[in-house]
């Protein structure tokens, strides 16, 4: 970054001089707060460093000294700033909240957006070293090189986690990439309640919380007319996920749904359905080798102790209190139907996403499952585990969506655990067997294999996919990797909160496959049962008990409305 000149530079002229000590002013009122006659005394607490006192905020301030601005707005920030300068006027200023393995790898490759400012991270972590994650060490070697100290927790206990990890990380890497900024350090909280209070210059939220509080969370911030970025899933149960969308709706501010891609591999499948390659598309099959975490199949009976630093009512947030145990939590917390959406809820959005989009589906009309069982041995008899509180090892699950405009009905199968398709006579002749992932489209005159997001799609088996590309004259294909075709996912979002178009992860569009996923998980949770679904009045019509488990009990003062905050 080129430094900015000063006002008594001999290479300035006097209105060059006089437009850089305004700008020095500038700065100064952008990375520090404003304080006022009334203003209270500055509380010397960790929730407190990043906020400004009551009073003008920096962004009121500048709100409200507009006209005073324009007087010297006729060279742009980032013109002063050189190459890739980005005025702490124009920063998206963001909070953090989770700080888990997923959040921070995340937020790595976050710190090295000049278009963005974290200023402010919340987990009810404090600093945790019993994280878990993919290998022994990768993690903590991934934060250490951000930091630039390879030896950084080298020979600490377990895997690093929590906020205070967060708060380092981003003031050591600011510290190093904005010093000119004068960035003056990140707020730390254990309760995202009191952060969006107390952040008055917080414009967009991340969430990267367990999945149950996704839909707490996102909601609370979109009351406060905050942008939300959020992961996977929008909520795990069906009645939360839209009131996140109609929260969306109602405040009008830009979101991204972070697993969502924009449709180009999907999209030229769809091309080649709709030009007839393989006849009439009548369903859609899409394998995970996942989970790959443990999915307990038994409650614990244990009662270990709740580690230091770990606020553990507040991780449960909106959940019924339950003893602590780290089967609960950090990654596992996937497996279970109360705190996460298991396999597909994890991996189905990525994959899924642009079929819904491109395919145009509404929520299914039914919904049917296959869960995996387990047995256990009670005084030397063989007994299957009754579960209906975690997700099963394996399982199929079938998706009905009606025919609608040109499209006939559809027919959409999941399979999780390493289950997959019959293997179809089209491989057989080519002497191949399916990959560990995969997605397949079958059509009543041929079928279309690809990689798990559709990526490496061709017509099965190999002689016909020759043939069709003589007859249309298409070029040989260059193999894809398995994230090619998701696009710009950043610059959507980042254009997306800065007042541009909606991007195509836009939570107004994520009403069907969030309403899917989650009736997915009620009739795996039931055992299996085929749930004729109302999508009109949000209602299963055929099953009156999966009702109940479209929305969930909720601790006292952590209802859900989508009403003004």
């Amino acid at each position: 970054m080129k430094p900015l000149l000063t006002a008594g530079s001999n290479r300035c002229s006097a209105p060059q001089q006089k437009l850089v000590a305004l700008t020095s002013v500038l700065n100064t009122l952008e990375t520090q707060p404003m304080k006022t006659k009334d203003s209270p005394p500055m509380k010397t607490s960790e929730t407190t460093n990043q906020s400004g006192p009551a009073g003008l905020s920096r962004r009121q301030f500048m709100l409200a000294g507009g006209a005073a601005a324009t007087t010297f707005a006729i060279v742009p920030r980032h013109v002063l700033g050189g190459p890739g300068f980005v005025a702490p006027s124009e920063k998206i200023t963001l909070a953090n909240i989770g700080c888990g393995t997923q959040g921070l790898r995340e937020m790595i490759g976050m710190l090295s957006m000049p278009e963005v400012q974290i200023v402010a991270v919340c987990d009810p972590v404090k600093d945790g070293h019993d994280y878990v994650d993919w290998s022994r060490d990768d993690h903590r070697a991934s934060i250490a090189t951000a930091l630039g100290q390879p030896d950084w927790r080298r020979n600490a206990p377990g895997i690093p986690g929590g906020r205070d990890v967060a708060k380092e990380l981003i003031e050591t890497v600011y510290a190093k990439q904005r010093a000119a900024e004068k960035f003056k350090g990140c707020a730390a909280y254990a309760d995202f309640r009191e952060l969006l209070e107390k952040e008055k210059d917080v414009n967009a939220v991340k969430v990267m919380t367990p999945d149950h509080l996704h839909a707490t969370v996102a909601i609370a911030a979109m009351k406060r007319g905050q942008h939300v970025l959020m992961h996977k899933p929008l909520a795990n149960r069906l009645q939360e996920a839209r009131l996140v969308v109609e929260t969306a709706r109602r405040t009008k501010v830009a979101t991204h749904f972070l697993p969502a891609s924009d449709g180009a591999q999907i999209r030229a499948i769809k091309a080649w359905v709709d030009d007839g390659a393989i006849g009439t598309l009548r369903e859609i099959h899409n394998w995970s080798n996942r989970p790959v975490w443990p999915q307990y199949p038994t409650i614990p009976t244990d009662t270990p102790p709740i580690p230091e630093g770990f606020d553990w009512p507040l991780w449960l947030g909106c959940s019924l209190d339950r003893p602590y145990h780290p089967h609960y939590t950090h990654a596992v917390f996937r497996g279970w139907y109360e705190f996460g959406g298991g396999a597909l809820a994890d991996m189905g959005h990525y994959s899924l996403w642009p079929v819904f989009q491109q395919f145009n589906l509404d929520a299914p009309i039914w919904v049917e499952s296959r869960p995996a069982h387990l047995c256990t041995l009670q005084s030397n008899v063989a007994v299957k585990i009754k579960n209906d509180f975690s997700f099963p090892a394996a399982c199929t699950i079938r998706f009905k969506f009606a025919a609608k405009g040109d499209r006939p009905a559809l027919d959409l199968f999941w399979y999780d655990g390493s289950m997959k398709p019959p293997l179809p006579e089209e491989l057989e002749t080519d002497n191949k067997d399916f990959e560990p992932e995969g997605m397949m489209f079958v059509g009543d005159k041929g079928k279309i294999l690809a990689g798990f997001h559709g990526e490496n799609a061709r017509i099965i088996p190999e002689q016909r996919m020759r043939d069709y590309r003589a007859a249309k004259n298409l070029p040989e294909a260059n193999p894809q990797q398995r994230s090619q075709g998701r696009g710009d996912r950043a610059g959507a979002w980042v254009a997306a909160f800065k007042g541009g178009k909606p991007t195509y992860g836009d939570f107004l569009l994520a009403g069907p496959i969030s309403d899917a996923f989650n009736l997915g998980a009620v009739s795996l949770r039931l055992g299996g049962r085929r749930l004729l679904f109302d999508a009109a009045n949000m209602k299963v019509t055929n099953v009156p008990e999966a009702n109940k488990l479209l929305t969930r009990d909720y601790r006292k003062g952590w209802e859900l409305t989508s009403g003004p905050a």
